[in-house]
């Protein structure tokens, strides 16, 4: 299978998908042919992700926060009436919430948990069937190398993608025999200014969005017969210690 044709015949369903990481994959699916819905909670976000990427192909733009069961399980059956059935769900709505566990607060703890784990779940549990439905597919988590790599300040978010990474190992041995793959990709420092921590395209030594949208596309375009079930990205050369 071409580059070109990644995405051609495919629908697929973005979280998150209105600015940073998730833009850069919804962009790039687009490009390749394939149907996308994103979903965010920010409007104003959203209305600039949708003017931006609504001239590239067949763009659906949702607005849902994916801490909520019932948002997430309405966006994902939204994306799949619109398109007709659904063959890829791409989790990558998260959040940063960084302090020491003694000075974070409950809701920045929940934050963190809700979005980056219980929200993959929510939306997993709701597209399971349509994948099913669709003969097969592709479920892919952003994660991060926090997930094996904990930091001080980091306590919610090193547990929430760790936890992310043992569900995504579970569930993909849940459904491999529906031919639904799954996959995790673990960025190291991606240029967003996610979590406020730096400015977006500040930092050049540091991964680029689009550096993890090629990891989705080369894992859709990857042989049936093998599954890279998880992808650890690193910056080629971070600054010397």
């Amino acid at each position: 299978m071409t580059a070109e044709m990644v995405g051609q015949q495919r629908a697929a369903l973005v979280t998150g998908g209105s600015r940073g990481i998730g833009f850069a994959i919804a962009e790039a699916l687009l490009r390749q042919g394939a149907a996308v819905a994103i979903t965010g909670r920010d409007d104003t976000a959203l209305r600039r992700a949708a003017d931006a990427l609504g001239t590239l192909g067949n763009l659906r733009v949702i607005r849902a926060d994916v801490r909520d069961a019932t948002e997430a399980a309405g966006a994902v059956d939204e994306a799949a009436k619109a398109f007709h059935g659904l063959q890829v769900l791409v989790n990558n709505a998260g959040v940063g919430r960084f302090a020491d566990v003694g000075d974070m607060t409950i809701d920045a703890w929940q934050q963190v948990i809700d979005t980056n784990l219980s929200g993959v779940f929510y939306c997993c549990h709701a597209a399971i069937p349509h994948l099913r439905q669709a003969g097969g597919g592709w479920i892919i988590n952003i994660s991060s190398l926090a997930g094996k790599n904990a930091f001080t300040g980091g306590a919610a978010y090193c547990a929430s993608k760790a936890g992310l990474n043992a569900f995504s190992e579970a569930l993909m041995q849940e459904v491999r025999h529906d031919n639904i793959r799954v996959s995790y990709i673990m960025p190291g420092s991606v240029s967003t200014g996610f979590g406020g921590r730096g400015a977006a395209g500040q930092a050049d030594w540091k991964l680029a969005p689009g550096d993890v949208a090629q990891v989705v596309t080369d894992l859709l375009a990857h042989p049936a017969r093998s599954l890279p079930s998880r992808v650890e990205l690193r910056p080629s050369r971070p600054p010397r210690k």
